[in-house]
Order: C-alpha cells, then structure tokens, then sequence
C-alpha cells in the first residue's frame, strides 16, 4: 500500500538531491490558502530566504516534523513533498487514511529549516553554524524560529530529518546504512521515560517496515547526549523524538530509493500515531538494533604491493571520494587516500583483490591537448593503457566539469604518485610492468574494458 502510494504522488519536479529553496518554494506556496492546508512564513534566514510551517489536521495528536537543518542533507524534504501531494490525493482508495491523520492529527511541518546552506549545498548556515547545535543558545534566525515553533505548538511527537555520510555501514558487513534511526538521549544519562519510550517504540514499527525493503541495512545512530541539540531538546521538552538519518543504497546516488523509504516510513509512523498502534511494540526491541559503524570507502584495494626504496611490502588501501560544491552549484569529486594498512575489518562499495598487482605511478601525457574536445573517454583509455595518467590543456573550458578519466589541468604542473595517507588517489595497478587498472581520482578503471561515463572530475 505505502509502496504504491508513493509511486502515485511522487513529486516529478523533483528528480535529484540537489534543489534549491527555489524549488521547493513553488511547491509550497501553491498550498496556500487550499482547505487541506495552513500555509505560514515564520520568519527568514540569514540571507533572506523564507523558512515556512505547513500544518495539516484538526486531531489532538500534535506533531511536529522537520527536515534539511543541514542544508546538505535533502532526502527527507524530497520525501515531504512527496508526503504532501498524497494528503491532496482523494478517490484513490487511500482516503480512510488520510480522514484517520486529518481526524486524529495535527501535523506541522517545517520542509528546509536552512535554506542557505542548501543553495550551497552545505551544512552549516550562512553565519557558519550548526543549525542543530543551537537549540540552546539559539544564535541563529533559523533556530530562534525552529524552537519558538516548538514552545508554541508544543508537539507530543517529533521527527528530526536528516542525512549522514555514506560510510556509515552496518557493523561487521560491507551493507551501507541505509537508513538509522534513533530515540535521542534527553539526558547524559540517556534514561528512559515514557516520552523517550515512546519514540523507541515508533522506530521498533518503522524498523519492522525497512526490513522489507532493505533487509540488515538498518542501524542506530550515536545516543550520546548533546545538550545544544535539537532532538535531544524535544525529547527533554516532551516530545516523543524520533531522528531519521539517510544514508546510503548501492546504485541510487541521487537517494531517489532512500526518499521512497522516507516516505513509507514517516507516513506508516504518522498511521501508528494517528491509531496508538505503535504502542504494541516492545521497546526492548530497538536496543537490538546495531549502533551503526563507519568503515566503508568508495573503493578498497586488497594486497597491494608497493616498494619502499629495494623493499616490497603488501598493503590494503582504501579510497574515498569527497564531493565539492562550485560557485555555479555543480559539484565534482576530489579522492584521498583515507586509511593505509590492514583493512580487514574495512569495506568498500567497489573492492578490488590486487593480489599480483604492483603500485606503478604514471606519467604526463608530452603534449598538450589544445581543448578538452580534443579528448573523449575512448581517447583517454588508449593513454591510460600506456602508463599516461595526466594530461595538460592549452585552453581551460568554461565548464571545468568533465566525465573523462584524466587528470586534465591547465597551469602549474601535478604532484607524483604516492601511498601516503590523505594524497590524491591517481595510479596504476600493475602486473609486469603493464598497467591492468588505473585509479584516477579515486575510481577503479578496468583497462581491459571501455570506459563509463561515472567519472564527476575537474580540470585542475
């Protein structure tokens, strides 16, 4: 039922992870003034972007659920978008649901608290701070309006929305967290009254409903205490609180699967709100859930050899791809070497045994290209097959952005191969002195193959 509801009402304005208060704004104003909603600016940024309060229902179960504190963090506000048109959805067969939450209910969301870090794709807010660091203090426009939200609507229910890194896995496997979840501490203590068990008890049925769709990729997130937080504030002010944190799925970079599994679970909590049901649950049941870990890289290479002066010596690297905003709102990749060693305990998303592969550094193509269209990816992989790694540019393009696997740049000249921890990955893997695979910024070329067009590079 929940899958199929959201196959109906997902937003097709929406398609990628990286929208704009711009985008989002439409979709909400447009409620404005309909009987299903109660459309409100509570105040603006830093910058002055407007933050707003959608309300839904006339019940007495008041709850109060809000998403992109981090502006780098959108899943869940996709999620909400999509959570909206289906509460305008009539005839379908899903109206005894929605007359259940409009009846039993009375939801308050507030869809992108920091509208400023999200233009950049950043987490903190136009004054650098930590928006969910400040329901203390309150420094910050966008906490100041979040809390007095909270004091004047005085929630019984809580949902904290947000996105953790993708390394995040789940303990002793190579599955990514998909998504954690977690009943936050109200205390250092991390007690456990009825307040904080009721959230429990809510994430025991959203845990049961994952299950389903991403079997052992469930995990909890951290419960230390942390007083300036904003979930751990809404438990202590009485909220049973529940924190959302998506994670990562293999083959949905754009988190478009993660923001269905958002949908399903937030809606499916809202039923068990609206109808008590989620008071069957044992709490005892979410402390078995798994703290989750954070040992996965983009790429592992397993016994690799690597000579230091006359010796050899076998090691396991392992990769990670950072993502880096431009002033324009792409966004391109940078790799470092993020661990060095036995790896063991350690996972990749791509892994690669290199057992009878050497270390090779690689060279800078003797000619300069005179443009980026001079080279295509095909281009690129007869290079790479004969040990080029790099290659100059007489002219830099206007778009820096390119999916070839080079290292192109324009000025200045390119730091050697090397296995030191935090270098850029750009080397070769190679059996007899022959280049097998080549690691161009992080990703694992096979030179035996054509090549993908994955690559988010920039001319340096």
């Amino acid at each position: 039922m929940l899958d199929r509801a959201f196959e109906k009402y997902r937003e097709p304005s929406i398609t990628h992870r990286r929208f704009k208060h711009a985008d989002i704004e439409p979709l909400i104003l447009k409620r404005k003034g309909t009987k299903l909603f109660k459309v409100d600016s509570l105040g603006a940024s830093v910058q002055g972007r407007a933050i707003y309060e959608l309300s839904y229902g006339q019940g007495d179960k008041k709850v109060m659920l809000w998403s992109q504190m981090h502006g780098n963090e959108p899943t869940a506000t996709m999620a909400l978008m999509d959570l909206f048109n289906f509460l305008e959805g009539h005839g379908d067969g899903f109206d005894s649901i929605r007359k259940l939450l409009r009846t039993k209910t009375e939801l308050h969301f507030i869809p992108m608290v920091n509208p400023d870090g999200t233009e950049i794709f950043n987490r903190r807010n136009a004054m650098d701070i930590d928006l969910n660091r400040d329901a203390r203090a309150t420094m910050t426009p966008e906490g100041k309006l979040l809390k007095g939200a909270a004091e004047r609507i005085k929630p019984a229910y809580g949902f904290n929305l947000h996105d953790h890194n993708i390394y995040h896995n789940v303990p002793g496997t190579a599955q990514p967290t998909t998504i954690s979840l977690l009943a936050p501490a109200y205390n250092y203590e991390r007690e456990v009254n009825d307040v904080r068990r009721g959230a429990m008890q809510l994430i025991v049925g959203m845990n049961r409903l994952l299950q389903s769709y991403i079997p052992g990729g469930v995990a909890r997130y951290d419960d230390t205490h942390t007083p300036r937080g904003f979930g751990d504030n809404f438990q202590k002010w009485g909220a049973s609180t529940v924190l959302i944190e998506s994670g990562a799925y293999k083959g949905d970079p754009e988190k478009q699967y993660i923001r269905k599994l958002n949908f399903m679970i937030i809606l499916n909590a809202l039923l068990e709100i609206a109808s008590s049901s989620y008071t069957q649950y044992d709490a005892a049941e979410y402390e078995k859930i798994p703290f989750n870990d954070s040992r996965l890289s983009d790429l592992m290479i397993r016994g690799l050899r690597y000579q230091i002066n006359s010796t050899k010596y076998t090691m396991d690297v392992a990769i990670r791809r950072d993502e880096y905003t431009t002033d324009s709102g792409l966004y391109y990749v940078r790799s470092h070497m993020e661990d060095i060693g036995d790896l063991l305990d350690d996972f990749g998303y791509v892994e690669l045994k290199a057992e009878g592969l050497e270390f090779m550094g690689g060279k800078v193509y003797p000619s300069a290209f005179p443009n980026i269209n001079a080279l295509s990816r095909v281009k690129a992989i007869e290079l790479l097959r004969q040990g080029f790694y790099a290659a100059k540019l007489l002219t830099m393009p206007s778009n820096r952005h390119h999916n070839i696997p080079l290292l192109l740049f324009n000025k200045g000249s390119l730091p050697g191969a090397s296995l030191h921890l935090g270098s850029e990955a750009n080397f070769f893997l190679a059996r007899n002195g022959k280049p097998v695979y080549a690691v161009i910024n992080g990703y694992l070329i096979d030179l035996s193959k054509e090549p993908t067009d994955e690559y988010r590079n920039y001319v340096q």
